[in-house]
């Protein structure tokens, strides 16, 4: 009996704490980190940025992909962290992105040995992250529409 009570004041304070607005805006920024800083160091080395989608696409020129990539990666993140309506929208943007940008970069199926182990991982990885991304979707999809009833 006292378990359960203890449980339930625990659940009731950290549901509390999940609908404060700072901890939705530190998850939001903390998933779209990773493309942030992805984004802005191309936008530094864009040899570097063009350079990488050269080898991971084949594609000439690369200028152009590089440029999108980047984009999408600064400005999906932006409207991730902006949150509302922006929130689901970058985060369909970034896992759009990461779903393709996988398939290109981690495609285990097509090596061998170490490299089909670390792609594995990081395919699965990434998976993960466009699993979050869609969450962020569905909740911030979920609070607009609890707002308007």
């Amino acid at each position: 009996m006292m378990q359960n009570s203890l449980l339930d004041r625990v659940s009731s304070q950290a549901a509390i704490l999940l609908r404060t607005a700072w901890v939705g805006l530190a998850a939001r920024i903390a998933v779209a980190t990773p493309f942030l800083v992805s984004g802005v160091l191309k936008l530094l080395d864009f040899g570097g940025a063009v350079g990488e989608v050269r080898s991971l696409t084949g594609l000439e020129p690369a200028v152009l992909p590089a440029v999108l990539v980047i984009f999408t990666q600064l400005a999906g993140s932006v409207a991730l962290i902006a949150g509302g309506r922006w929130s689901w929208i970058g985060a369909g943007a970034l896992g759009g992105f990461t779903v393709a940008a996988t398939l290109l970069a981690h495609a285990f199926w097509m090596k061998s040995g170490a490299d089909r182990m670390r792609d594995l991982n990081t395919f699965f990885e990434h998976v993960s992250i466009v699993g979050g991304l869609v969450l962020v979707a569905v909740l911030t999809s979920g609070a607009r529409a609890e707002k308007r009833r």
